[in-house]
Formats: C-alpha cells, sequence, structure tokens
C-alpha cells in the first residue's frame, strides 16, 4: 500500500508549489547549491548562462539555471539547522512525492546537494580565507535525534569519543551531538587538492554555541580549548558553522548526496576577521559551479 501525505504534512500552495520555498517540481534540477544569504543567490545565478525560473518567498530565493552545459538549481536557506530542515524535506519532496496523488513517486531521484557558506576557522591552518570542505560534522544542533534511523548514519564511535572528550557525557545540560560523513565522492571532487579537509562544527547558535561570550557568560568557558584539542582518526575540527551537519544528515536519510564547502572569514585562535569577505566568495562559487 502507497504511502499518502495529507495536506496537514506536505502543504502545498494553491499554484502547485511547495509550501515554504514556492518551488514547483518541474523547476528543480538535480544538482543543487546551497547558499544561507538571500543576497547570494544572485551572486551564484550571475555565473548561469541560461534562467529558466526565480521565486522569492521570506528567506528562500531559488533560481534555477543553466551554467557550463548543467542544469543547476540555487537556494538560499537562511541560517541554522532549522532551516536546512525545511529546505532539505521541501528539496526531497519535490523530487521523490508526486503532488497530484500526494504519493511516493516509484523510483528515488536523487539530488546533489553542495552548500556554500562561510564558517570560524578553528586551527592555525585555517586562517582567514581558507577553504574547507566538511568530511564530517558534529551536529550541537539536535535536529537528527528527532528523525528514526539517526543511528545508521552517523559515527557513533566517535560520538562517544567526542562526548568524552568534552566532558559531556551524563551531563543533562549539555548537547546531545551527532556525527555525520559528508558523501565520500562529491567530498573528493569538490575539494579537490586545494581545499582543507575536516571535521566541521555545527553549533545551534552563534555566540554561546560557539564560545563567543557577550553579557551571558558561557556554561564552559574552555568549551572551544577542548574543540581544538580534539582528535579522531588523525582528523581535527577544523571549523565552525551552523547548517552542515544537518544537511549531511537529512542527505543520508533521504538517499541524497551532500556536502558544505565554506570560507573561513574569522579564524577563532588569532583573534582575527574579514568583514569585507562578499567579494571574494565569488571564487569559491566559480569553483563549486565548475565541479559540481
Amino acid at each position: 500500500m502507497k504511502q499518502y501525505f495529507p495536506p496537514s504534512e506536505l502543504i502545498i500552495n494553491a499554484d502547485g508549489s511547495v509550501f515554504h520555498l514556492h518551488v514547483k517540481p518541474e523547476w528543480l534540477a538535480d544538482k543543487v547549491i546551497l547558499v544561507g544569504d538571500p543576497g547570494r543567490v544572485a551572486l551564484v545565478a550571475g555565473h548561469f548562462d541560461t534562467r529558466e525560473h526565480e521565486v522569492q518567498s521570506r528567506e528562500f530565493h531559488t533560481v534555477t539555471g543553466t551554467c557550463r552545459g548543467k542544469r543547476i538549481t540555487v537556494v538560499s536557506t537562511g541560517i541554522g539547522c532549522d532551516n536546512i530542515d525545511i529546505v532539505v524535506n521541501e528539496l526531497d519532496a519535490l523530487a521523490n512525492i508526486d503532488f497530484h496523488t500526494r504519493e511516493i513517486k516509484p523510483e528515488l531521484r536523487q539530488l546533489e546537494l553542495v552548500r556554500i557558506g562561510t564558517c570560524g576557522g578553528l586551527q592555525p591552518y585555517t586562517p582567514v580565507g581558507t577553504y574547507v570542505c566538511s568530511q564530517k560534522s558534529i551536529g550541537f544542533d539536535g535536529l537528527l535525534n528527532f528523525y528514526a534511523g539517526r543511528n545508521t548514519v552517523c559515527d557513533l564511535p566517535m560520538e562517544r569519543a567526542f562526548l568524552n572528550h568534552m566532558g559531556w557525557t551524563g551531563n543533562l545540560c549539555a548537547p546531545a551531538p551527532y556525527v555525520v560523513d559528508a558523501d565520500e565522492e562529491l567530498v573528493e571532487r569538490i575539494a579537490g587538492q586545494d581545499m582543507v579537509r575536516g571535521i566541521t562544527v555545527a553549533a545551534g547558535g552563534f555566540f554561546g554555541p560557539q564560545g563567543r561570550q557577550l553579557r551571558i557568560p558561557l556554561a564552559d568557558p574552555h568549551q572551544n580549548e577542548k574543540i581544538e584539542k580534539f582528535e579522531y582518526n588523525g582528523l581535527h575540527i577544523t571549523n565552525f558553522e551552523m547548517e552542515s551537519s544537518a544537511l549531511a544528515g537529512l542527505a543520508r536519510l533521504l538517499g541524497h548526496r551532500a556536502t558544505t564547502v565554506c570560507m573561513v572569514i574569522a579564524n577563532r585562535l588569532a583573534h582575527e576577521a574579514n568583514t569585507g569577505y562578499k567579494n571574494s566568495i565569488d571564487h569559491l562559487i566559480e569553483t563549486v559551479l565548475e565541479r559540481i
């Protein structure tokens, strides 16, 4: 018996588009670039040779077109894993649920999802301007814990090692992090020979969860020192950002392929930051468009 998704679970707008993104199924390409900033969509689409469709709703700005003979969709997600939950689930619905019958299509349509973002470097070898490809992500957000099959796509031994290292085992006030791998082939292709590969922490916020203290003291003032020193099978935690874990985890659960690449705009060890990064990120966009 086929699974039916009622209007309360899969909300479809009157024009046949999916609820939040306002994208119709036929507008979606197999290759998808995700960016946080809605303004960055125009930067990506500026490299397109042709444009088919464009729509904007809230923070979700979408353009589908062609670039170098490849059909590509670029979507802005806004900030945070909660928004990634919306975007990835709605993209999958567009690809794999028949909007007329509200049933799963008989064959999986696999999407290739690459997030282009910015991040904070956590190692001496990730100074401002470095490109980092997330080989593994540690999710501080807890989003994947709400989905069945979470343990089948996560690196459970590394989760235990990280919990023990941080001293979070048995602490009810500590996060419940999950560890998930990006798609191996996609990492090889996108990272190439010129990007740093490592472990990314996807934080649930920009300030306290990333060890930034303004007027509220931190629960653990030594959190970042511990994170910077963590090592697992030769890998170190290279950077902080806020979306990679949910993207990699949901993609794996849904049968898609995903990775995240970021440009370091602040190095937490060196206490340096570049607020004028928007011009220089265009080179990273060109690189991803070439390799996707």
